[in-house]
């Protein structure tokens, strides 16, 4: 796929939509191709670190920093199945799949308590204290049925976070 719109072929298109389990029209594939393509300042086919950073809304984002270990080195097709979770088709299981991912830090497939907290840190900053996020943490856990010793695997935390009515979603402009 070359570092234009009109290099998109409809194989490609057809190709990026079967990786991506049908989550985005061909129309918005095409859009995100053209983003993907402004993102790749350098036209190397694949997106750094520092050219995700040049988005300010990604670069504002608490949880930037765990996500550019999930996107350093994309290129197009991986960029879209990484969107797809943001997608109004995604299932909730595959929603589920990515919010793991951000809190495995250390990519072993278990999230422990420690792992837990260290998204909530991110997340709030100096608002609230060390303590108070412990105290968060642990209540959601144990609610759950498990305890601040317990290392959950994406099941587990599908028990967790599947109960809440995810909308992670991103409009794609179309033209």
């Amino acid at each position: 796929m070359g570092n234009s719109s009109s290099m998109l072929t409809q194989y490609d298109i057809e190709e990026v939509q079967e990786h991506c389990r049908h989550t985005f029209s061909q129309q918005e594939i095409v859009s995100l191709y053209e983003r993907f393509c402004q993102l790749d300042r350098n036209g190397k086919g694949f997106i750094s670190a520092d050219e995700f950073m040049s988005v300010p809304e990604f670069a504002v984002n608490p949880l930037s920093q765990r996500l550019l270990r999930m996107l350093d080195g994309l290129n197009f097709k991986e960029f879209v199945a990484f969107l797809s979770g943001f997608s109004s088709r995604a299932s909730l299981q595959q929603k589920v799949e990515f919010i793991f991912k951000i809190y495995d830090c250390d990519g072993n497939g278990k999230v422990s308590f420690n792992e837990m907290v260290d998204i909530m840190r991110d997340l709030t900053g100096h608002f609230i204290s060390e303590e108070q996020r412990e105290e968060v943490v642990g209540q959601v856990v144990e609610e759950a049925g498990y305890s601040r010793d317990s290392v959950l695997v994406p099941a587990d935390f599908m028990k967790i976070v599947g109960c809440c009515n995810l909308k992670m979603e991103v409009e794609v402009p179309v033209d």
